[in-house]
């Protein structure tokens, strides 16, 4: 695992403008595992300049070479999968196990599902007496998180570079490396100079700087509801698009009729995977008044098997968030049934796996997004209290429904107020569109709709 001491721009690795580095720090263990050049507003521009100058050869590039430009990445990246796995355990603290399954696995799938799109995708189609042409926005300027770094990554350039965009990344100042070794493979590839570029900084500077800068004709931002609020005020004083994932709260309710012990244990590893750090986590159980306690016992012994299994959250800003949270659900009268706020290690920035039952629906943590493993178990009395609990919080990325009939489950998710919803433990879908409702975002990623985020609508009349 090797950092880089510089930027990659127009194609190659380039000093950075100043001398600031950012230390990358192993959330197991405390250690430094890397430092990189902390980028300016300076780096942003010759980056983004570079995309601008290299955007008219790669939009001209028919979509079959763009499609074999994404099928050598996607060969890249898994033949270089169990380096990827490694170095996202080193700077996450991710378990080696679930990194090589879920943080390098998944970013391969995405990566290959649009390699065919790109070479399958009707850019163009006759309309009446119109051809409707699709054709790339322009520069996009990418700024994603560190909780699953090389899946966000992917999310956002694979589809841009299929419709022809080029693009400059801005990665968390957590995950770097990651990023880094996401460029070695965009070299590798064969991915033309100045269409792909990197600047690694800090949120404030290098992201603000890209985010508001004059020649970046769109915005994809992955992160908080906060910051995607700021960053969406800005873009839309320069009238320039937006793609905003943000937070989430999502709700997991098991009806009546559902198999319990399933829809408890595998709800509890939705919670707990990531060690909690996922956007569209099922972080609110809602469970009928009648199995309710059979729910809470059921769901204690599962979060009891997650102790020594799940890594640590990625820095202690994060650590002192979760457990200032855990400290207020017990403060608001939520019933604490495992785990708590006290460091489970001397090292390492570790949080209990936590469960809560007894909790109401206008409790802090059954409200806000805690981003750690952490479950609220509410209870409901019936189907249309369900959906009020389900439906009555700012967010709606996504969410589960259980029941023993299909159909059943089915007519409630469709009264959900959510972007994505996960039928009695659905298998995820690379091409499936994900996104969400309400303050948990504006527009979408993977699949056809991914992709047309980075395309603009001409029509040609006859």
């Amino acid at each position: 695992m090797k950092a880089h001491d510089g930027m990659y721009i127009d194609g190659a690795w380039r000093p950075a403008a100043g001398s600031d580095t950012i230390e990358v720090v192993n959330p197991a263990d405390e250690q430094v595992v890397g430092r990189v050049p902390a980028g300016t507003a300076e780096d942003v521009d010759a980056a983004v300049r570079a995309a601008r100058a290299a955007f008219p050869a790669w939009a001209a590039t028919p979509p079959a070479e763009r499609a074999a430009r994404l099928a050598a990445l996607r060969d890249v990246l898994d033949a270089r999968k169990d380096e990827i796995a490694e170095t996202v355990t080193a700077e996450l603290g991710s378990p080696l196990p679930f990194s090589q399954a879920v943080h390098a696995g998944v970013p391969i799938l995405v990566a290959g599902s649009y390699a065919e799109l790109a070479a399958t995708y009707a850019f163009e189609e006759r309309v009446g007496n119109s051809v409707v042409h699709q054709e790339p926005v322009g520069v996009v300027g990418a700024i994603t998180p560190w909780n699953y770094p090389l899946h966000q990554i992917v999310a956002k350039v694979a589809p841009a570079l299929a419709a022809g965009c080029t693009i400059v990344l801005k990665p968390a100042e957590d995950t770097p490396l990651t990023a880094q070794l996401f460029a070695e493979a965009v070299a590798e590839a064969g991915v033309p100079a100045g269409v792909f570029n990197l600047v690694t900084g800090l949120g404030p500077v290098a992201g603000q700087a890209l985010a508001e800068h004059p020649d970046v004709d769109l915005v994809s931002f992955t992160g908080s509801t906060a910051v995607g609020r700021r960053i969406g005020a800005a873009a839309g004083a320069a009238v320039k698009r937006v793609a905003l994932e943000l937070g989430g709260k999502s709700a997991n309710v098991i009806l009546p009729s559902a198999d319990l012990a399933k829809a408890v244990n595998v709800g509890v590893a939705n919670v707990m995977s990531n060690s909690g750090q996922t956007c569209s986590a099922w972080t609110r159980m809602l469970v009928h008044d009648s199995r309710y306690e059979e729910a809470v016992e059921l769901a204690a012994a599962a979060a009891l098997k997650y102790g020594d299994r799940i890594g640590p959250v990625v820095n202690a800003k994060q650590q002192a968030r979760v457990r200032s949270y855990i400290e207020k659900g017990v403060s608001e009268g939520a019933r604490l049934v495992v785990g708590g706020a006290e460091a489970p290690r001397p090292q390492g920035y570790f949080v209990s796996p936590t469960v809560f039952a007894d909790v109401e629906p206008g409790m802090t943590i059954a409200q806000e997004e805690i981003f750690g493993p952490v479950l609220s178990i509410l209870r409901y009395e019936d189907e249309e209290d369900a959906v009020r609990i389900a439906n009555g919080t700012v967010y709606g990325l996504a969410g589960a429904v259980w029941a023993g009939d299909e159909a059943e489950a089915v007519a409630f998710a469709r009264r959900l107020d959510t972007g994505q919803v996960d039928i009695n433990g659905g298998r995820f879908n690379p091409r499936a569109p994900f996104g969400g409702y309400k303050q948990s975002g504006v527009g979408r990623e993977l699949g056809t709709h991914g992709l047309s985020e980075y395309l603009q609508t001409k029509s040609l009349q006859f």
